[in-house]
């Protein structure tokens, strides 16, 4: 590798792809001045870092979340009576513009290592990204934690361009 490869970072925002490039880069440019190294990963850090999608003139940015939520609880599984109920007194009344929710099936591992296999349900929202949304999909998230007993909720973000 040489000291010209260190733009590759700027691809990435995986931030322990970025720390890992990093050090690869700074072993492999021993012979450059610190400064200079430091100051070519404070600027790549910051590009590698920054959300803002870049979506052609009749798009805009936003933000595509999958949310995963189990339905088995110490009681037995979350009813779609209740998921319902969840969906009107919580999600709704946060993201009045829209959602989208199906059931799944998955499986995942637990803090105590066991194999848990589980219903699911599954809410996409498509939102702005901002403070305010930030802190309504916590709450919701949250609500859903502690009403239905769970011990983790999957929240996958992506970076989109919409249209309508």
């Amino acid at each position: 590798m040489n000291c010209n490869m260190v733009s590759v970072v700027m691809f990435t925002r995986d931030q322990r792809s970025i720390a890992a490039f990093y050090k690869a880069v700074l072993g492999a440019c021993a012979g450059m001045k610190p400064i200079v190294l430091a100051l070519a990963a404070a600027a790549l850090a910051g590009c590698a870092a920054s959300s803002a999608m870049r979506c052609p003139p009749n798009e805009r940015a936003a933000i595509n979340e999958l949310i995963y939520f189990g339905t088995g609880t110490p009681d037995g599984a979350v009813t779609e009576a209740q998921w319902g109920e969840y969906l009107r007194d919580v999600v709704t009344p946060r993201f009045p513009q829209g959602l989208t929710t199906w059931r799944a099936a998955g499986q995942w591992r637990s803090q105590d290592g066991s194999l848990t296999r589980e219903d699911s349900y599954v809410l996409n929202l498509v939102h702005r990204e901002d403070g305010a949304t930030e802190k309504a999909v916590q709450e919701l998230i949250e609500t859903y934690k502690q009403r239905f007993r769970q011990e983790a909720v999957l929240r996958v973000k992506t970076p989109s361009c919409t249209s309508l």
